[in-house]
């Protein structure tokens, strides 16, 4: 693990000497990598999608337990299961000034379905017919058949409301009615957001976000030590947080979280078709040492794509405890014999340049060098890495699931067989008709009871035919310096936290 003494070694050989004041007017956090676009219609990597909810507004919002609180909308009633009626806001504005009105909504939801804006969210909107505004305030969403999980797909990070007339080139200058107004982006740099004169939201009490992208992990580290910069979030590997917390200028804030590291395989692959090379994988892998040395116990084996706090949740479903000898047994049955050098066959695995992707790869290629796999590990820049996944340009990868795994929709955008990217996130190309209809009949159904009826059999057929690997939850870990305080993290790890914190210099 030489990576990880590196870092160490790093952190705590520093000085505390060249490192100048913070402004007292500027909080810096640091992040891994660039959004993919500020359009909030657009965007659905983990940075696009935490930073969005700072400049744009949805209709609902998630609170702490994921349930959906008014936002936008203040009330909304259901007189048949095909029709939402949502009454708005009428103290909204636009950070130019301009009034946020129905139209607005209407426009949004419009743009996604009509090719205005091509998006892998269009997906979810799927089942609605035609939205009315019948006027200023009020906003009617009918649908083609019931649609469980519509208001999830209209809460914060899932989609917020642009202005009418905004077109594919927004990200470029996206206008919200968030707390933060978007300032500049350039890109694999920097990010800037001033706080929003125009927000009806309670005033925050920082001026301004400068989120500096550094992709390296160690680097990251070291800007919080010196004092450049203030926060990072779920940002680090265990190893660096366990020294930083020594650091008298610095505090950890943690507590469990939801967001979810897996690893997903290209179910087309002459290789990774094989169900039994997918077994014996995940036997394999020795989950439970890799989440104490790699997370420090910072995190808790997952079994499913949900949060066990969910209601839809079962960990009734096939195992795969770490289990090298049913492995190999696995490969040996399937016809993939050892050659002259003890490899059965090669496997590619892609990661971003991330330090924690990279090295759960590297324990990875070694666990399976046990059972005869030569894994080769690539790791690119994440605009080329997320690129080459959502084409399909992958065996294996490795990523995680950033708040997106807390509703039961996730398992249509990430595994039904018509939402291949660009229409979703099935980026394995897994197909099983079984489970589509598993997924639709979840998603139509309003008995709670019958729908998780439904997601308990969609679970326990994933959990059998592995398109991907449930690793484990992590735990939300946030570094921040002693200047910025009233710090409240989220078990997603978003950065709301931003919206309530205060700096003083």
């Amino acid at each position: 693990m030489f990576e990880r003494c590196l870092a160490l070694f790093a952190l705590l050989s520093l000085t505390a000497c060249g490192a100048a004041p913070p402004s007292p007017q500027t909080v810096t956090m640091v992040i891994e990598n660039s959004p993919t676009s500020l359009d909030p219609r657009i965007g659905v990597d983990s940075q696009s999608e935490h930073i969005d909810p700072l400049i744009f507004d949805s209709l609902v919002h998630k609170n702490a337990h994921f349930n959906l609180d008014p936002w936008l909308a203040t009330s909304w009633e259901t007189p048949d299961p095909l029709t939402y009626r949502f009454h708005l806001r009428t103290d909204v504005h636009f950070h130019n000034g301009g009034p946020l009105s129905s139209a607005d909504v209407k426009y949004t939801l419009d743009s996604m379905r009509d090719g205005t804006v091509i998006t892998a969210k269009a997906g979810a909107l799927a089942r609605i017919d035609h939205v009315d505004a019948p006027d200023a305030a009020t906003v009617v969403i009918h649908l083609k058949q019931p649609d469980a999980a519509l208001l999830w797909n209209l809460s914060d990070g899932a989609l917020g409301i642009v202005p009418v007339g905004s077109g594919r080139d927004f990200a470029f200058h996206p206008i919200g009615s968030g707390p933060f107004r978007f300032v500049s982006q350039l890109q694999d740099d920097e990010v800037i957001l001033e706080r929003s004169d125009n927000s009806w939201q309670p005033r925050p009490a920082i001026a301004r976000i400068r989120f500096a992208v550094v992709p390296d992990a160690i680097t990251r580290a070291l800007e919080l030590e010196k004092g450049s910069a203030d926060v990072c979030i779920n940002c680090l590997t265990a190893d660096m947080v366990s020294a930083l917390v020594k650091r008298p200028n610095l505090q950890v804030e943690s507590g469990p979280g939801t967001n979810l590291n897996y690893i997903s395989f290209n179910t087309q692959d002459s290789v990774l078709r094989d169900l039994r090379v997918r077994q014996a994988i995940a036997y394999a892998m020795n989950r439970p040492l890799i989440i104490s040395s790699l997370w420090r116990d910072r995190a808790q084996l997952a079994e499913s794509l949900l949060p066990p706090q969910h209601w839809a949740w079962t960990g009734d479903v096939q195992q795969y405890p770490y289990d090298p000898a049913k492995a190999n047994a696995l490969l040996d049955a399937g016809g993939w014999k050892r050659g002259s050098d003890g490899v059965r066959f090669h496997l590619t695995m892609k990661t971003s340049t991330d330090e924690t992707s990279r090295l759960l790869a590297m324990i990875l290629q070694q666990q399976l060098r046990d059972i005869g796999i030569a894994l080769e590990v690539r790791s690119f820049e994440f605009a080329t890495f997320y690129s080459d996944i959502s084409k399909g340009a992958f065996q294996m990868y490795t990523l995680r699931w950033l708040g997106g795994n807390e509703d039961p929709d996730i398992f249509g955008y990430a595994y039904d067989s018509h939402r291949f990217p660009p229409r979703g996130a099935n980026r394995g190309r897994y197909v099983n008709t079984v489970l589509d209809g598993l997924i639709k009949e979840g998603a139509t159904s309003s008995d709670q009871a019958l729908r998780r009826i439904d997601y308990v059999k969609v679970q326990q057929i994933l959990a059998a035919e592995l398109p991907s690997i449930n690793l484990w939850y992590l735990d939300a870990v946030l570094v921040h310096t002693r200047r910025l305080q009233n710090i409240h993290i989220s078990s997603s790890g978003t950065f709301d936290f931003l919206k309530t914190a205060t700096v003083t210099q």
